[in-house]
């Protein structure tokens, strides 16, 4: 394919994903915001007024980055691996695997839906945020680059997750099981310097937590990890899990009939 025909089916894909999740927009995106509120006015509002400060912070702000960080690690990998999964169960993803479109072409076009929908998400989240605490963004390059590449880590993941399901089940099974437990557990709700040394030790091994407190970082300019670390972890992630998914697309395991 020439650079134009590629560009055409990268644009034609990523056109498809946005419009899969924007015509069932209360869906997709509603849910998850309202979610996000109540966590805003339980957390936030009613137990964060008993808490405290956290961090140097009242808890209503501490708490912010990491409830924005989680719909955009939730909205990120959930759409890839539905839309995915759809395209495998209906058997129309066999007509991108024998056409020309490379196989990078396919997964960019997968992983910018995800990307466009979890930042979507996350950035109604942040406006909706607005109307209980104030933001003042303290290192905007961090905060935009953290953010962007999380998203596209957890809609490789999702891709993954894509091809090895065999039913509409197997989808899920990884944001329950998995995903949920390592946000919850990434310090989204606390610090962990408030845990005792042993279990600080473990929560270092919770990859979301790096993640999410590089985003606090940015936005807050507090940290309980290295920002460095982060960075480099899910760097090294997303050229891991890019490999991958381009040597699933290639054998087409799990994909042809």
């Amino acid at each position: 394919m020439s650079p134009q025909e590629q560009w055409i089916a990268l644009t034609t894909i990523i056109r498809k994903e946005i419009h899969r999740f924007m015509r069932i927009w209360v869906q997709t995106l509603v849910p998850p915001v309202i979610t996000m509120a109540l966590y805003f006015v339980i957390f936030g509002t009613l137990i964060g007024s008993r808490i405290g400060e956290m961090g140097g912070f009242n808890y209503m702000s501490f708490v912010v980055p990491g409830l924005i960080m989680m719909s955009v690690i939730t909205n990120s990998y959930s759409n890839v691996v539905s839309s995915f999964y759809s395209a495998k169960f209906q058997h129309n993803i066999e007509e991108l695997l024998v056409s020309p479109t490379p196989n990078y072409i396919i997964l960019l076009g997968f992983i910018c839906g995800g990307v466009a929908r979890g930042l979507m998400v996350g950035l109604i989240v942040t406006v909706v945020s607005l109307l209980f605490t104030k933001l003042h963004i303290q290192h905007l390059g961090i905060t935009v680059a953290i953010v962007l590449m999380t998203s596209i880590l957890f809609s490789l993941m999702g891709f993954v997750n894509a091809v090895y399901a065999n039913s509409f089940d197997d989808i899920s099974i990884i944001p329950t099981f998995v995903l949920t437990p390592l946000t919850y557990l990434g310090g989204v709700f606390y610090s962990i310097s408030l845990l005792p040394e042993f279990w600080q030790g473990v929560s270092q091994l919770n990859p979301v937590l790096y993640m999410v407190n590089a985003f606090r970082y940015g936005v807050l300019g507090v940290s309980d990890i290295n920002i460095s670390f982060a960075f480099a972890g899910v760097a090294v992630f997303i050229v891991a899990l890019t490999v991958y998914c381009l040597h699933l697309l290639k054998t087409g395991k799990r994909l042809r009939a």
